[in-house]
């Protein structure tokens, strides 16, 4: 009988792992999740693929939500990632496929259950409504900062995904009950996120938060102050005070007025993988202006203001609001009565969790001043008590621009220490979030707030907000020169300001 000519036929199992790596590596994220199902070898090969962190970002100006939605998905999907968390920030004149709804948070739900639907249901997702979005267009490849009206030319949808190896993520509301006071549940808050930190990590505090918070409910300052008093000093927290928002995880028995997307370190993460470091740089646009006060007389009006007579620290002598005022303007030396003013104020309270033992705190407190009657002046916001010091501040944009380019100065330095091939850990930037002022109020000037990134990372992806008060907690102020509080106070709300953060991630 002749010997066969059959040969083996030839299969993709042979062509390598080093040629796999690269095909996976260019698979689309879809793609990429079938091909690690293949066999075991492939899953090592899309383990090595995703061995570092990741983020994706993108934005759409499609007028038709249906249309925007798909395009930024297919966009941050179009390369290999496995999502741990989802940031939709949604803007414009959207309306909700449900004619019987009159919600503005409807397109917010719908939003949350379409990403949901495409990324899994283990993915922590948070939806919101913001003042504007930074991010970079799905088509142009281009950076845009578009501060959002409810007008058709301001339809926008930004997306921010995220993978974090090491790191665990969940998504912790924070509740108001339905009660004669209506109260947050702070103390219940904290604890969920201690609970979830340290049976993650061993440790109380997490490594970052991310908080989108909704202030037609309550007073966010107040919510941050205790959470400064509970959280290790290492805990970066940042955020938006003022954006309805809907998230994964939905409060019980009442309302969720904040929500904080938890980032904590995994003890149990695999062998090779290295640290994920998060980075808070704030760029202010306040200077300081005037002596400082001591309040005499303090009346809070419902949740939302409060009225104060003071006296200049030193002195015996009551000063009327309108004449406080006009000190300050005449200070600045302008006459201009839409200058943004606001007072720091210098708190010191008693602070506890439950039933924990009660200790000590001092505070910074930004409040916007919105006028004056009688002998007082008025401010936005609770929690100033009679005794508390303050001095005014006002938006200074020269001030905003020389901070500005001294975050971009440390960017730099944290960009030099990714290019370490000196020797020893090498560490490198992956994304960043900014959340940040209006221009106009800040800068005095548009689309100022990228190019700290822009310049130093220009291959990296991150996107950003606009808000109207924003959440900086642990943030580095490198710009010091008009900043005279003492350092050993922390602000945890500020405005006029921008607070960026930085993710980077040190090989092992």
């Amino acid at each position: 009988m002749p010997p066969s000519n059959t040969e083996t036929p030839a299969t993709i199992d042979l062509i390598g792992e080093d040629l796999l790596h690269n095909i996976v590596a260019r698979l689309p994220a879809t793609s990429f999740a079938s091909a690690a199902c293949v066999s075991r070898s492939w899953n090592l090969v899309c383990e090595r693929v995703l061995s570092r962190p990741k983020l994706a970002s993108a934005c759409s100006f499609n007028r038709s939500y249906q249309a925007a939605v798909e395009e930024v998905l297919d966009k941050v999907l179009s390369e290999p990632i496995r999502p741990h968390f989802a940031i939709v920030s949604i803007g414009g004149s959207y309306e909700s496929n449900n004619i019987d709804s009159d919600d503005d948070l409807e397109i917010l739900e719908e939003a949350l259950e379409l990403i949901t639907a495409a990324l899994g249901s283990n993915v922590q997702v948070i939806t919101n409504r913001p003042s504007g979005i930074i991010g970079r267009d799905v088509f142009s490849n281009e950076f845009k900062e578009v501060e959002l009206g409810f007008g058709e030319e301001n339809d926008s949808i930004l997306l921010i995904v995220g993978f974090l190896p090491g790191l665990k993520v969940t998504t912790i509301p924070l509740r108001k009950k339905y009660d004669e006071q209506e109260t947050f549940m702070i103390d219940e808050f904290v604890t969920d996120i201690r609970e979830f930190s340290t049976s993650v990590s061993g440790c109380n505090s997490p490594a970052a938060i991310i908080m989108f918070g909704d202030e037609f409910h309550g007073s966010m300052m107040t919510v941050m102050e205790k959470m400064d008093y509970a959280m290790s000093p290492e805990t970066v927290i940042v955020g938006d005070t003022l954006s309805q928002f809907r998230c994964t995880n939905k409060a019980q028995g009442g309302i969720s007025v904040a929500v904080a997307l938890v980032f904590a370190v995994d003890r149990n993460k695999p062998p090779g993988i290295g640290e994920t470091q998060f980075h808070a740089i704030l760029s202010s646009g306040l200077s300081p202006v005037g002596p400082t006060y001591k309040a005499t007389s303090v009346i809070e009006k419902d949740d939302y203001e409060t009225w104060i007579a003071a006296r200049r620290e030193g002195s015996d002598e009551n000063i009327d609001g309108e004449t406080i005022l006009n000190r300050v303007y005449d200070e600045i030396g302008d006459r201009i009565r839409d200058r943004q003013l606001c007072i720091g104020v210098t708190k010191k309270r008693k602070c506890s969790i439950n039933q924990e033992k009660v200790g000590c705190m001092t505070s910074l407190a930004l409040h916007g001043v919105c006028g004056n009657y009688q002998e007082y002046f008025v401010v936005h916001d609770i929690g100033i008590k009679t005794g508390d010091t303050f001095r005014f501040n006002f938006s200074n944009t020269n001030t905003a621009l020389s901070s500005a380019a001294a975050v971009s100065s440390h960017l730099r330095s944290l960009n030099q220490g990714s290019n370490n091939t000196t020797g020893g850990d090498k560490r490198e930037v992956f994304g960043g979030l900014i959340f940040t002022s209006p221009d106009a109020s800040f800068f005095g000037q548009p689309d100022v707030n990228s190019s700290p990134f822009l310049d130093n990372f220009p291959g990296v992806a991150f996107g950003g907000t606009f808000c109207s008060r924003v959440i900086g907690r642990s943030v580095l102020t490198p710009y010091i020169k008009e900043f005279q509080e003492p350092k050993a106070v922390g602000c945890c709300v500020h405005a006029y300001c921008a607070v960026y953060l930085v993710m980077s991630y040190t090989m092992v």
